[in-house]
């Protein structure tokens, strides 16, 4: 069995210095010609975040918050996988694998970990795995085809047999919910149940009939998704090596690649600073930097997203639906796929990112779901 080795990312103070440099001497278009964010991040909005990376953020506040983790690495099918895991100190805790997408990473969860580990009611208590996808923040890239979500799920079922847990839960959201979908199908005799904040279905399957006032909101949210927020999965299901170059190479090109889906994809009336801090956005935003990963993630969409599992689910499932992701379904729509459904609440707050957005909310629903199937 491959070794499980202590590993501690880091922001290195040479990189600091040269990412300053390069958003310093940053080469910036003209204004956009409307108002608003109709044709992308505005000028105001990059030229601000931008600045405020190079001379304002705390790099080493930044570092403090990944050194409050322990992380390891493994290397699982020739791939070295990075995750944090923390271990609850109640002997009874459920194990969890949370799986994060794109454009998140591992960073997403960290507010979360500690309520899970350590809660008030040791009942709820979860031992916590946070990997970062393959190509994705301090994990290998792969360097061959192949890596798509069919053999991640069975890398993270692997990890998890190499931590020894033989009965885990799993949640996630954006790609984390294909991977944790995909290990209740193809694992259902170790996984106890599966939470979700997006439930992928057949929409040519769902019934249309009698619509409720959520599902037709739900429906003018997937035709806004269809017609205006579909290009960057365009681009990186086709020729994510393309686009590499660019966000390889520009701070800010990578930096507003990103920030646009926090103003898309969050709770913010129309300010992503209403839903996540500068600090959340940047050291997100900042694992893709440092790490050089932007090609290498958009890569999963090459490998996957032309083909989405749709197939029945019949394990335990828990479904958290916030109000300002792009892909909101009804417990009916969900049903039509996801066999068991022991756990289904619609939100009032929150959007794609709920462990950054709002964790304490996260934390319950989990917490909610779990009760059910421990």
């Amino acid at each position: 069995m491959a070794e499980i080795t202590p590993f501690q990312p880091a922001f290195e103070e040479a990189e600091i210095d040269e990412l300053r440099a390069r958003l310093r001497a940053t080469r910036w278009p003209e204004r956009e010609t409307v108002d608003g964010w109709d044709q992308g991040v505005p000028l105001d909005h990059a030229q601000q975040l931008s600045t405020y990376w190079a001379e304002h953020y705390d790099f080493a506040a930044a570092q403090r918050r990944l050194d409050a983790h322990p992380h390891y690495r493994t290397t699982i099918d020739g791939i070295g996988i990075h995750f944090v895991h923390a271990r609850s100190p109640h002997a009874a805790a459920l194990p969890i694998v949370l799986t994060h997408g794109w454009p998140g990473s591992f960073v997403e969860f960290l507010d979360v970990v500690g309520p899970l580990t350590h809660p008030a009611d040791p009942a709820d208590a979860f031992h916590v795995v946070v990997p970062s996808l393959p190509g994705y923040g301090w994990s290998d890239k792969p360097a061959s085809t192949g890596w798509g979500i069919e053999r991640i799920v069975d890398a993270w079922d692997e990890l998890m047999r190499r931590l020894g847990y033989e009965r885990y839960g799993a949640q996630g959201g954006d790609w984390g919910a294909m991977v944790t979908t995909g290990l209740a199908q193809r694992f259902p005799e170790r996984v106890a149940g599966i939470h979700l904040n997006l439930a992928i279905v057949a929409m040519e399957s769902v019934p249309m009939d009698d619509l409720t006032d959520d599902e037709v909101a739900g429906l003018e949210s997937i035709a806004r998704h269809v017609r205006f927020g579909r290009a960057y999965s365009e681009q990186q299901s086709t020729r994510p090596q393309t686009l590499g170059y660019g966000l390889t190479d520009s701070p800010v090109a990578q930096l507003a690649w990103i920030a646009e889906k926090y103003w898309a994809w969050t709770d913010c009336d129309g300010d992503p600073e209403r839903a996540v801090t500068k600090e959340q956005m940047l050291d997100n935003i900042s694992v893709y930097w440092f790490t050089a990963t932007a090609t290498s993630s958009a890569r999963l969409y090459w490998e996957s997203l032309g083909s989405v599992n749709r197939e029945p689910v019949d394990a335990p499932t828990g479904l958290s639906m916030f109000p300002r992701d792009m892909l909101p379904v009804s417990q009916r729509w969900a049903e039509t796929r996801f066999r068991d459904i022991r756990w289904f609440n619609r939100l009032p707050r929150g959007g794609h990112f709920p462990a950054v957005e709002c964790p304490d909310v996260f934390v319950d629903e989990v917490r909610n779901f779990f009760r059910l199937v421990r």
